[in-house]
């Protein structure tokens, strides 16, 4: 059976359905609202797909000191694998309405614990509605997996990692997937303070979108990649965004780019600004707005 470890179209994902060794999980998420992702879900969703909560499945709870989605322990994250029917010979499936945006956390997530079989679906939600694949509001939940693993914590960066780094001025690449307009301190939404870490850069992780939500050609992510700096072999460097979310979309994007994939700064910048001596660049400095 072909494996697929970055992007699965719509119709190879629907040829595939009544396949047992798909599994797919449906990550629909608001910010502003918690709870719409699962009422989206339950009013319509791809046949035999699990419901993923990013506050509850994908993130512990948010603790003193921590981002707004800190990762949740290995042994809470594989249960729910196993609940969503996942095995380690499993083909996983992972989809949203947000481009990629929060199902790119799962993708991440079991790259982490070392599964490479897990594949985004490019468009989501709306790619298999336009394309009318049939939706069901059946919640029945697949026999259980059997899925274990290991995480790997090198492919993790710490708040306090990156603080030594700047202090000794070593030589690293963070780059951040927020809008730029976050990044350069021009508007907050979400967090207390607009800005970012000194000497990132900035690559929003729509840029590597087309308008419809489908991916980019391989070669316009590549050139995204290139216009900020990021060379193949850069040896020391990662991904952040607002709370270690979005940034997961870069580290596809990375890795279709042909880049060796980053390391994930999970606390971001939700969790840099939880300590005000910690430094922050802003060309405009700009108050919460909501």
């Amino acid at each position: 059976m072909r494996r697929y470890q970055s992007l699965i179209s719509v119709n190879t994902l629907a040829g595939n359905l009544n396949n047992p060794a798909f599994r797919v999980v449906d990550c629909r998420f608001s910010l502003a609202q918690p709870e719409q992702g699962l009422k989206d879900y339950r009013s319509g969703h791809i046949p035999g797909a699990s419901y993923a909560n990013l506050d509850t499945d994908l993130a512990a709870p948010i603790t003193a000191g921590s981002g707004r989605h800190p990762l949740p322990e290995v042994e809470t994250f594989v249960d729910c694998l196993r609940r969503w029917g996942l095995s380690n010979d499993s083909q996983l499936v992972v989809y949203d309405d947000a481009g990629g945006g929060v199902a790119a956390r799962l993708w991440w997530m079991l790259r982490w614990l070392g599964h490479q079989d897990v594949a985004l679906l490019d468009g989501g939600f709306a790619a298999w509605t336009r394309a009318n694949q049939p939706v069901s509001q059946d919640e029945t939940a697949p026999p259980a997996g059997s899925f274990s693993g290991s995480a790997a914590v090198d492919r993790i960066w710490s708040s306090a990692q990156i603080e030594s780094w700047l202090v000794a001025d070593s030589a690293f690449t963070l780059v951040d997937a927020r809008a730029g307009a976050r990044f350069r301190g021009e508007q907050e939404p979400i967090d207390p303070v607009a800005g970012h870490v000194p000497g990132a850069l900035n690559l929003p992780f729509t840029d590597t979108l087309n308008a419809d939500g489908t991916w980019r050609e391989k070669a316009e992510i590549k050139a995204c990649w290139a216009n900020i700096g990021v060379r193949p072999g850069e040896k020391e460097w990662g991904v952040m965004c607002g709370s270690g979310v979005t940034a997961c979309h870069l580290a596809l994007s990375a890795s279709m780019a042909g880049l060796p994939e980053p390391c994930l700064y999970v606390g971001s910048w939700s969790e840099w600004l939880q300590d005000p001596a910690r430094p922050i660049v802003a060309e405009h400095r700009a108050e919460r707005e909501i």
